[in-house]
């Protein structure tokens, strides 16, 4: 994945607080979490992906 797409993923997750990981992205959310960048709580029904501490320097917003 780019930086770019990366960042974009990051973007709305973060602005969503918790961002459904929805079908057809599960590759790129997985790769973010292998990044450390993301968590994903596959305990629900509906799996959700957090922003990590890492994922928010990642941004910048550190």
């Amino acid at each position: 994945m780019e930086r770019s797409e990366i960042l974009d993923l990051l973007e709305v997750i973060n602005q969503q607080v918790s961002s459904s990981v929805l079908g057809g992205r599960e590759d790129d959310y997985q790769e973010l979490e292998s990044m450390g960048l993301i968590t994903i709580n596959r305990d629900a029904a509906q799996w959700a992906a957090t922003i990590t501490p890492a994922g928010i320097a990642y941004l910048g917003h550190d």
